[in-house]
């Protein structure tokens, strides 16, 4: 018999009090707010193959592109000997982080995606999950964009990712924000939902609270809107236009950056210098 997330305790809190949000695309604890896709299995492994990487690689420019804002913010609080991305995709932010000085690896899922990264870019990339390929020697930043959401449980993978850590080290999350502006204005439109794929959906309530379960340090937490990654010409087209004004009236600023309404969830946390 299997376990499905409908009624099943809540991740963050243990409750199994949980009600239909989203048209009932997704539940929500009733206690602490955390959510999740309604009706999806916990003893699932399949829910993330890399069939979703259809179209991936020809979009190499716009990857590096996101690639180097990423690295940017995770050098704007520490600058690690090493490190380790989960769920790496094709190796762009590998490629860029080994590009900086960086000694960078990564885990992947999807074995086209291992063979481009490693066929392509010659980037050293292990094929698994994260939390079966844990490093043998502690790195100095773990890193997870657009991950933690897909995984069987995020409490293993972020125990996973404490463990994979050096005294001090860091870990930088990324996920889609379940309460930004653009899921209220979208509801189950939103591009950021995707229940049949995404078994978590995280807000910068519940994201620190299970990093911090986990052992860390949240040092930062902020959100980003989807055109904070888009290159100058899709910002020019009239999709584009149209998205920077929809964002403006939803969250009051035509910044990309926002404390807690963007698209994008992003999350930097520390392990304690006395931990281990």
């Amino acid at each position: 018999m299997t376990t499905q997330l409908e009624h099943a305790p809540c991740l963050l809190c243990g409750q199994t009090s949980d009600q239909p949000v989203f048209d009932g695309a997704l539940r929500s604890c009733a206690v602490c707010g955390f959510t999740w896709s309604a009706g999806l299995d916990r003893t699932r492994t399949d829910l993330f193959d890399g069939s979703s990487y259809t179209n991936y690689f020809a979009r190499a420019e716009q990857w590096r592109h996101e690639a180097r804002k990423r690295l940017r913010w995770l050098l704007s609080v520490t600058e690690p000997v090493n490190l380790l991305e989960a769920g790496c995709a094709g190796g762009f932010f590998v490629e860029a982080a080994r590009e900086a000085g960086i000694a960078a690896e990564g885990v992947e899922l999807s074995p086209e995606c291992v063979k481009f990264a490693r066929e392509q870019l010659h980037m050293p990339v292990r094929l698994g999950t994260f939390e079966s390929k844990t490093p043998a020697t502690p790195v100095g930043a773990v890193c997870a964009f657009h991950v933690l959401e897909h995984v069987d449980d995020p409490r293993d993978f972020l125990e996973a990712a404490h463990r994979a850590l050096i005294p001090g080290g860091w870990l930088a999350l990324e996920v889609p924000n379940i309460e930004s502006a653009g899921a209220r204005r979208e509801g189950t439109a939103w591009p950021g939902l995707q229940p049949e794929h995404h078994r978590w959906h995280f807000s910068p309530r519940s994201l620190p609270r299970l990093v911090e379960a986990a052992g860390f340090v949240v040092r930062r937490c902020d959100t980003v809107l989807a055109r904070y990654y888009s290159r100058l010409p899709t910002r020019v087209r009239p999709a584009g236009v149209r998205a920077f004004v929809e964002d403006v009236r939803s969250c009051g600023t035509p910044l990309t950056r926002h404390r807690q309404l963007g698209d994008h969830l992003r999350l930097l946390a520390r392990v304690c210098e006395g931990d281990r």
